[in-house]
């Protein structure tokens, strides 16, 4: 019953990532963790390869309609790439297990890089639901090379905390500061995603997590069906409307993950 219900929701991961350009990430790992009982660590890279190999099929299709900024996107990803190496590599082992330690209290590693994670879920949910309407872009407008570079290196940063794809935070920026329409910044959200997360991949592969090839490309069967769907209903909305739908599917992931959280601190309580 759980390898069905495992391998249905991964045709709704799909949907996500192919309708609103983000969010796969967010879904897979609990999914491949609590429902389908994989090792976390196993799991975290499961969905590295999961989303990043349905976000390149989405991204092929998208090449060829022309929705994809390319040039943002490159511009994008590459500082992001470099970020979030530096980030694995150097800032994540430097902060401490214990950062503050009171009498009934520990402030671990984990709770803060989950609260900011929450924090930076909810600023962008706000932004895209509260955000100005889109406006007909500028053919020979002037690209702020800058702005995407930063913007590229925080995700990147942001990537590397907490493990997460960033899509939820792409787009926002694509839409808000580099001035996309919503349908082509989820496009080019899907790019970047694709090259981030199947970079990450290939960084386990040269550890001695055990992969279940069978199951990891079965399971990405399953997205790539869903992440198709998602690209069809994506064209019965528009795009101010999906902007909306990208913003509350934020603070939808935002309650699971403190439903999720308070029950997983309830068992490790009645554990000890």
């Amino acid at each position: 019953m759980n390898e069905i219900l495992g391998y249905f929701s991964a045709i709704f991961i799909g949907i996500t990532l192919g309708l609103i350009g983000g969010g796969g990430s967010i879904l897979t790992v609990p999914v491949l963790v609590y429902i389908l009982s994989i090792e976390p660590i196993l799991a975290t890279a499961y969905s590295l390869f999961v989303v990043g190999f349905s976000a390149l099929v989405g991204t092929l299709r998208n090449i060829k309609k022309g929705n994809i900024d390319v040039e943002i996107g490159i511009i994008f990803a590459v500082p992001s790439l470099l970020a979030v190496y530096f980030t694995r590599r150097f800032i994540v082992p430097a902060i401490p297990q214990e950062i503050l330690k009171l009498e009934n209290f520990t402030l671990s590693k984990e709770i803060v890089i989950m609260l900011f994670f929450a924090l930076i879920m909810f600023l962008a949910g706000i932004s895209m639901i509260r955000g100005k309407k889109e406006r007909p872009t500028e053919k020979n407008k002037k690209i702020n090379y800058s702005i995407i570079i930063v913007e590229g290196l925080f995700v990147g940063i942001f990537t590397g905390l907490v493990g997460a794809g960033g899509g939820f935070l792409i787009i926002p920026a694509l839409v808000l500061l580099a001035s996309l329409p919503m349908k082509k910044a989820i496009a080019t959200s899907l790019m970047i995603i694709a090259v981030k997360s199947l970079f990450g991949f290939t960084g386990d592969l040269s550890t001695t997590l055990n992969i279940d090839w069978t199951f990891l490309i079965t399971f990405s069967g399953f997205s790539i069906l869903g992440m198709g769907l998602g690209l069809y209903m994506s064209k019965l909305i528009e795009g101010e409307k999906l902007k909306k739908l990208f913003g509350y599917f934020i603070y939808g992931c935002i309650c699971v993950y403190k439903r999720v959280n308070l029950i997983h601190y309830i068992n490790t309580v009645e554990g000890n």
